[in-house]
């Protein structure tokens, strides 16, 4: 694994800062959020620079039922080649279904049983294959846990990196995250782990509300995040730490800090005596150009259909329960269920405001337009993307002669039909533009 050294998320908000941000090494951008044939012109600056640039993507749910879409796979791909990545990440998650077809806006851990881990395994070996350059994945952050789990998250990251040879992207945040929310403790994740297997290091901030830690990455690194970056780095040096902060962003003066913190941990001293270091990371069963291979060295028998059915049916019950308000299913603890129900209904809301910043203009500011959307969000679970969502939002409030007043309706009619595009209409699209003449 190639030396990325410390590193921050690139966004945005923030792209003037980060050029200006001193010993920066390198940035991680979010693969979905960038288009190949146009990238940023901060991002071009960077790289004429020699700062690399890593694309993690959050939409593949490689830990879902189903198979990876190729498409998205194939735009995954073509992200790492037009930024020159010497890898790609993404999650060990679930993020939708498709019987019935709804997508969770979020990242959803995936039950560590011997069904789900035969599911990811498969799912991770046709990524691998379908990508240009290495496949790393990140633990992620959870709020619950899954009823009738047979493996720790030690063993189940484990026999994933034994069985595929991929990459791990450990977040320490995350590890803080479960420990609070499912009592998991982080030191025995990072003792039973094959840490020859670290591509880098995730450090983020959050926040404990009502004996929930939130992963926001909106609040300062905690120094207990800190602290679980020192145990990290007393085992193995990484070769790579990023910091990634996401929403309400510091003065550019508290990201230099925070970096500064970050990499005063790394530079401490040398890992452990005896202890696993990144560059024996070639040494492994993985192949050393491609990051392929099972790690076993005899071929993967399938999955079953049955074994993706029995998974699909656990996953969908459960994101049915979170986003349609249907029963949650046995053995969950409820309170944690509508702590995240609510959180992916607040998110959902966040983010459709982000990628349609007229629509809380128009409903007449953000306590009216959250409210109006948090009403719609609990009839109309989503099922597609964010902006897909957005026109949903409008076309429902058209069709119930909302917003009551005239002027606004005008507007958010005209907003519709602009976005609306020449796509074949559905029957609610019909709907909706049958309201025009009224509306105008």
């Amino acid at each position: 694994m190639a030396h990325l050294g410390v590193g921050i998320g690139w966004r945005p908000e923030i792209a003037d800062a980060v050029e200006r941000l001193s010993g920066l090494d390198w940035v991680e951008v979010v693969a979905e959020n960038v288009c190949p044939g146009h990238l940023p012109d901060s991002l071009l600056r960077l790289r004429e620079r020699g700062t690399r640039v890593v694309p993690h993507g959050v939409s593949l749910g490689l830990g879902g039922a189903d198979r990876p879409d190729p498409a998205k796979l194939a735009a995954l791909g073509e992200r790492a080649v037009a930024l020159g990545a010497p890898l790609v990440t993404e999650h060990i998650a679930f993020v939708r279904t498709t019987s019935p077809l709804l997508e969770a806006g979020h990242l959803l851990p995936v039950p560590r049983t011997r069904d789900a881990l035969d599911v990811l395994c498969e799912n991770v070996r046709i990524a691998q294959d379908a990508l240009p350059v290495p496949l790393a994945l990140e633990n992620i952050a959870a709020l619950f846990s899954w009823p009738g789990e047979e493996l720790t998250e030690g063993q189940f990251l484990t026999e994933l990196v034994e069985r595929t040879g991929v990459r791990l992207l450990i977040d320490v945040a995350n590890l803080h995250t479960n420990r609070v929310n499912r009592g998991e403790d982080p030191a025995a994740v990072l003792d039973a782990i094959p840490l020859e297997a670290l591509a880098y290091v995730h450090v983020a901030g959050g926040v404990e509300r009502g004996g929930v830690w939130h992963d926001t990455h909106a609040h300062p690194v905690p120094p207990v995040v800190l602290d679980l970056l020192a145990e990290l780095r007393s085992r193995v040096e990484p070769a790579g730490v990023l910091l990634e902060r996401d929403d309400d962003f510091p003065a550019e003066a508290e990201l230099a800090g925070e970096l500064a913190a970050i990499r005063a941990v790394v530079t401490a001293g040398p890992a452990a005596s005896g202890v696993a270091s990144t560059a024996g990371a070639a040494d492994s069963d993985t192949d050393s150009d491609t990051g392929t291979g099972t790690g076993t060295g005899t071929e993967p028998r399938p999955v079953e259909e049955s074994t993706r059915t029995r998974v699909a049916l656990g996953q969908a019950a459960l994101l049915s329960a979170l986003v349609a308000g249907t029963p949650v299913p046995e053995g969950f603890d409820r309170r944690r269920i509508r702590v995240q129900a609510r959180a992916l209904a607040a998110k959902r809301a966040d983010v459709v405001a982000k990628v349609a910043p007229e629509l809380p203009v128009i409903l007449g500011g953000p306590q009216a337009y959250r409210e109006a959307f948090l009403s719609y969000a609990k009839g109309r679970p989503m099922t597609s993307g964010y902006r897909r969502d957005a026109l949903d939002f409008a076309e429902d409030l058209l069709i119930r002669d909302l917003p009551a007043d005239p002027a606004a309706r005008r507007r958010l009619t005209t907003w519709w039909q602009d976005r609306a595009g020449a796509k074949p209409p559905r029957r609610i699209v019909r709907w909706a533009r049958t309201l025009v003449g009224r509306a105008a």
